[in-house]
């Protein structure tokens, strides 16, 4: 949906993206627009000049000259990135956001990515010692999710020592209770995590959970809130304890889960030879004497997982590889 201004006359460009008119066409009374969202992708806040020399009619000038987007089809286009939301009270100074939480059983890896073990070979390969050897941080076993203990987590927060103290409740309304996981489905699919915060024991059997609408370019989405079974959606506990939040600020909820590969990746290499490169660089397990993936012995599939926050629009895109071990 876009707003076209012409000649003065502000005209409502509203169409149906794939997924809606797919619906409607199916005709049999399903289809209802129960919620929609707003955004303003295409204006650049910064262009706002307090400091123009003809005052202040004059300010958002060129933010009101911006060219207006018309409307996408795709909802996973260039559409709806920057969620415009309604607060009513007027005293809010500081908006949280989203921090990857990097403690305990959550660590990312020294390259600044997750590394997913997409397949048996490649957990043996890493760790020198099967699937009873340990994985060292920021690397998850993506091919065995039960046998894994690291998860990939972050903390909702106002970042921001303004804002108030780590003891501090964060304002209900800008409480994050639910969450939008978006990633490819080709790829893998999304898990609780295991034991909670901390690292726990192995063993325990996995289930996926199930994604709430999956697009037609393979883009799974995942809505999971407090209510979702396996603790995926947290409160944060205040105060300075060593499992919390980096906050600054207020804190409000974690996002905690695993990621384990599709059965495509696992037992093929159709993904990993069109969409995947191989690595030239080692990628060392530091829980196993920096057992190496060799160097021509790879191949890498570079993607991201996006996580969208369902009450303040925040969103934020962690880096993923899948890696798999060439015999």
């Amino acid at each position: 949906m876009a707003f076209l201004d012409n000649s003065g006359d502000i005209i409502l460009d509203a169409v149906l993206t794939k997924a809606g008119a797919e619906r409607l066409a199916r005709a049999d009374g399903s289809f209802r627009i129960a919620k929609f969202a707003l955004a303003d992708d295409e204006i650049d806040y910064g262009l706002y000049d307090k400091e123009h020399a003809s005052g202040s009619a004059y300010y958002a000038l060129k933010i009101l000259q911006t060219p207006v987007l018309e409307a996408f089809t795709n909802v996973q286009g260039a559409s709806g990135k920057s969620k415009l939301i309604n607060i009513p009270r007027n005293n809010v100074l500081y908006m949280p956001e989203l921090i990857k939480f990097t403690g305990e059983g959550f660590a990312q890896h020294a390259d600044g990515v997750y590394y997913l073990a997409a397949d048996k070979t490649t957990v043996d390969k890493w760790t020198g010692s099967g699937e009873s050897g340990s994985l060292g941080a920021g690397i998850l076993n993506a091919a065995n999710v039960g046998r894994g203990v690291s998860s990939i987590a972050m903390d909702q927060g106002i970042n921001n020592v303004n804002a108030g103290t780590v003891d501090d409740a964060l304002p209900i309304d800008l409480m994050e209770t639910s969450y939008m996981i978006e990633m490819d489905n080709r790829l893998g699919y999304i898990f609780p995590p295991y034991g909670g915060r901390a690292a726990a024991a192995q063993g325990a059997a996995a289930s996926p959970i199930r994604w709430s609408f999956l697009d037609d370019n393979n883009i799974a989405t995942y809505y999971v809130s407090r209510k979702t079974a396996g603790g995926m959606v947290t409160p944060l506990s205040r105060g300075s304890d060593t499992d919390s939040s980096i906050s600054k600020g207020p804190r409000g909820t974690r996002l905690a889960f695993r990621v384990g590969s599709s059965l495509d990746l696992k037992s093929g290499t159709s993904l990993t030879n069109r969409l995947g490169r191989t690595n030239t660089a080692i990628i060392t397990n530091s829980d196993s004497g920096d057992t190496p993936i060799a160097i021509g012995k790879a191949r890498l599939i570079d993607t991201k997982i996006r996580i969208t926050g369902v009450t303040t629009g925040y969103r934020l895109d962690i880096p993923v590889t899948y890696v798999k071990y060439i015999l």
